[in-house]
């Protein structure tokens, strides 16, 4: 069965949709939720093999200690911060590291594995902690403090940049339940902006993203309240994580990733997309995106089946991929629109949420 991701008109339409996802993920047992990895930080006694790397940052140069782990490199923090302006933090008591700048708090538990980004919990490696150094998975970083990494391959080296985001700030609210005798619990992140020129803008994007989220958060609470008298053994949850992925040139392009267990081997997660027009306050369509590009859709098909061809993938799919929806969910990032594949829409769970970028260019 195929997991559907057409775009919604309305919120009734979002959240019936949403349903048949959310039950077709979980009939076939898929989960890309990759918590456990951020849940301890480096097993003490581990020795590391310290390298400095050279890296071009805001156009000069410089070099900073770096380490490989989990085949991730990992990044000298308050090194690598201090070249960037950001500020660095030790809480002896807590055990944590906080990084601020560009109107982000990063807050990373050294012993629990814990992070956190302005209120949010984040899922991913876990710092490591090496001859009192703290050092952090390098994209991890950048990406969520507002910088752009990227591989030069005319002199070979690493290139550090801040992106030229929008002028205002985005917060982070929360939706929770619990009920500690049926073992259920929700936390549905969402986010808020503050700081934006227009209020009325603001405010109109402000209520949709709440609007939003609270339709979320009923759906998932009552599915779990379902779900507690037929799993009575299990906990169960549902929770609502957002990722920033593009705040540049009047646009803003995010996406919810929403997680439900309702027992059994694996939960489900369905990703819910949204971009919107800052000097409107309203969302974009596919066809917005892709520049109003009369071919936008085989544009975007040929992209698609080109890297799914170049990624290997094309044999380990599970139907083949044709064609978009031509009002197809979609998201930007810095490197153009984002096309993702849902889980087992056409690949296995192992796989996880395939992305595929198409320049935007390409709709020129």
């Amino acid at each position: 069965m195929r997991i559907n991701h057409n775009n919604r008109s309305s919120t009734k339409k979002r959240t019936a949709t949403r349903a048949v996802s959310f039950a077709t993920a979980l009939a076939l047992s898929a989960s890309i939720w990759v918590g456990a990895m951020g849940q301890a930080s480096a097993e003490a006694g581990t020795s590391y093999k310290i390298l400095n790397q050279s890296f071009v940052i805001n156009g000069a140069s410089s070099s900073v200690s770096v380490l490989n782990s989990y085949d991730t490199t990992y990044v000298g923090l308050r090194m690598l911060s201090d070249k960037l302006g950001l500020k660095t933090n030790w809480n002896q008591a807590q055990k944590t590291v906080t990084v601020e700048g560009n109107g982000r708090t990063l807050v990373l538990g050294i012993e629990s594995g814990a992070i956190t980004l302005n209120d949010q919990t984040l899922y991913g490696l876990p710092p490591i902690v090496d001859k009192n150094t703290t050092y952090l998975p390098l994209r991890f970083l950048l990406e969520r403090m507002g910088y752009e990494i990227v591989y030069n391959t005319s002199t070979k080296g690493i290139e550090i940049s801040k992106l030229a985001e929008n002028a205002f700030a985005i917060g982070t609210e929360k939706i929770e339940y619990s009920d500690a005798k049926k073992k259920l619990e929700l936390v549905v992140n969402y986010p808020q902006l503050s700081g934006l020129k227009d209020a009325d803008v603001q405010a109109k994007i402000n209520d949709y993203l709440k609007q939003e989220a609270e339709t979320q958060a009923a759906e998932g609470k009552q599915q779990l309240l379902e779900a507690a008298s037929d799993t009575g053994e299990w906990a169960t949850e549902f929770d609502g994580t957002y990722t920033v992925t593009y705040n540049e040139q009047g646009l803003l392009s995010l996406y919810v990733d929403y997680y439900i267990y309702m027992g059994g081997a694996h939960g489900g997660t369905v990703r819910v997309p949204y971009t919107f027009d800052l000097a409107t306050g309203s969302l974009l369509t596919l066809k917005d995106a892709a520049k109003q590009n009369a071919d936008y859709v085989s544009i975007i098909n040929k992209a698609i089946k080109a890297q799914l061809k170049a990624r290997d993938l094309e044999d380990g799919m599970l139907t083949p991929f044709e064609t978009i929806e031509p009002d197809r969910d979609f998201y930007l990032n810095h490197n153009g629109l984002v096309i993702a594949f849902g889980q087992y829409e056409y690949l296995p769970y192992a796989y996880g949420i395939q992305e595929f970028v198409i320049p935007l260019k390409s709709f020129e």
